[in-house]
């Protein structure tokens, strides 16, 4: 089928699925005005595809069938390609307000790392889900992390089993899971879900070595939306977070019945860690690629509003200003770094250099804090103590804060720059994209384990001995 469109999209999600927000089941995400908004952000991956501005970077076409598709899809074949699809999602997270879209992007990390490491049977199932999710168009969600309980035990010796995702039964026409996963992204707003396994299981732990894939709208599968960020928004005083957001559930699985034509792993331990380690690879690589436009608001907005301050020649100014350039540049050159040093996979799948790709989440992680100090220490105190929308919306009460807020600019231009900081770094958007920073796509401890790991030491220990004159045993 053709690419869709934004309103096949949103039609494609009225299925009954069940969702929970709020403590109040919700028939349609559709019609719900706060999940709307969230389902309207994430249109963006299809109206994309039919922009004539954007066409050549959005849509891949298929040398044998002609048929053209989402380029999200495309499976890596060179660095090259890697290049195109970071620059493809830094795009549509900076059309949508600094949060990514992710209702294509995450779906399509999951398929490349289901390709790169399957065989026999499973890999079939894994390239006919592909082309199914390719050809359809479809919205795809991934749920990796399960609820975990009690940390320091293995799956199976949880006191209650159903901690992590696993089989409970075995049938001639596939399998029925029970369990549940959390942090969720877009699947609310998803057409298809993609479950892998979180972490490396052992032979004691198969019945929860098990990946799969199903409709949303499948029996036994509840959706609960977090209510984080919740309320309706006022356009000037909440610039991007009135029309920009992503969904997050705790996803259960209600003895959820999977036919074996989605079955990807069925009790097969020795695949759970390379397959959860490949599909990060794709996923901190799609990370480091979102986090670009967001960088850059910092950037930008902490020099506007310095600038409408009076202050924008202040030494000090322009030193955290150099900052937060720096910042922004180290992650997006590791970033182009990574794809260029992109390494061909099993079956000439290429994927983003593993050391490059950490490195750059890494950076971006640990000073992402650092930066908003930065960006809320050019901008003042009226980030917290200024005047709202309502406000701005009497005329009697603007006809004063017109006079009162000015400075180098006039007070409507430094009231929106100020809300646009203040929904950046102050405000729940601000703090969700801080928690994102530290925890998404990984633990900061978790790419600097795989820094470790990815480094090849030895040209460098080979070149400390020779420089040391010591002679190889």
């Amino acid at each position: 089928m053709p690419l869709r469109t934004a309103d096949e999209y949103r039609a494609g999600l009225r299925d009954g699925r069940t969702l929970w927000y709020r403590g109040t089941r919700i028939p349609d995400v559709t019609a719900e005005p706060e999940l709307r908004v969230a389902v309207d952000h994430a249109a963006l991956d299809f109206e994309v595809g039919h922009d004539p501005a954007h066409r050549d970077l959005a849509v891949a076409r298929d040398p044998e069938t002609g048929t053209d598709y989402s380029a999200y899809y495309r499976i890596p074949r060179s660095a090259s390609d890697l290049l195109e699809r970071s620059e493809l999602i830094e795009l549509v997270t900076g059309l949508g307000g600094t949060m990514v879209t992710l209702v294509k992007e995450i779906g399509s990390d999951a398929l490349f790392a289901l390709l790169r490491v399957l065989d026999g049977v499973e890999l079939e199932r894994a390239e006919a889900f592909y082309r199914h999710c390719r050809d359809g168009d479809l919205a795809v969600a991934v749920a990796q992390t399960d609820v975990k309980g009690d940390r320091s035990l293995a799956p199976s010796a949880q006191p209650d089993p159903d901690l992590y995702v696993r089989v409970v039964e075995e049938r001639a026409d596939g399998i029925v899971v029970r369990g549940a996963k959390c942090h969720t992204s877009v699947s609310a707003n998803s057409d298809e879900l993609i479950v892998l396994p979180t972490r490396t299981m052992s032979p004691e732990d198969a019945d929860y070595a098990v990946a799969f894939a199903v409709p949303m709208d499948t029996p036994g599968l509840s959706l609960y939306v977090s209510s984080y960020g919740a309320g309706d928004r006022d356009e000037f005083e909440f610039p991007l977070s009135s029309r920009h957001k992503m969904l997050e559930t705790l996803t259960v699985f209600d003895d959820v019945f999977v036919p074996w034509e989605r079955v990807f792993l069925n009790r097969r331990p020795e695949l759970t860690g390379a397959l959860a380690l490949t599909f990060v690879e794709y996923h901190r690589f799609t990370a480091v690629s979102y986090k670009l436009p967001l960088m850059d608001a910092l950037a930008g907005a902490a020099a506007l509003i310095a600038d409408m301050n009076g202050v924008i020649r202040a030494g000090h100014i322009r030193e955290k200003l150099t900052q937060l350039i720096t910042y922004a540049e180290t992650v997006r050159g590791l970033t182009a770094l990574a794809a260029i040093r992109a390494r061909e996979g099993a079956r000439g799948i290429w994927y983003p250099d593993p050391l490059t790709t950490n490195i750059a989440k890494f950076t971006f992680a640990s000073q992402y804090h650092h930066a908003l100090e930065i960006v809320q220490d050019c901008a003042g105190g009226l980030l917290v103590t200024g005047p709202g929308g309502e406000d701005w919306a009497n005329p009697e009460v603007r006809a004063v804060l017109e006079r009162y807020y000015r400075g180098k600019a006039p007070a409507e231009d430094r009231l929106r720059v100020l809300h646009l900081i203040a929904d950046l770094t102050a405000r729940d958007f601000g703090g969700y994209h801080a928690v994102l920073a530290v925890h998404a796509e990984g633990s900061i401890e978790a790419e600097k384990m795989q820094i470790f790991r990815a480094y090849d030491a030895a040209p460098a220990l080979a070149y400390a001995r020779r420089l040391a004159g010591l002679t190889d045993a």
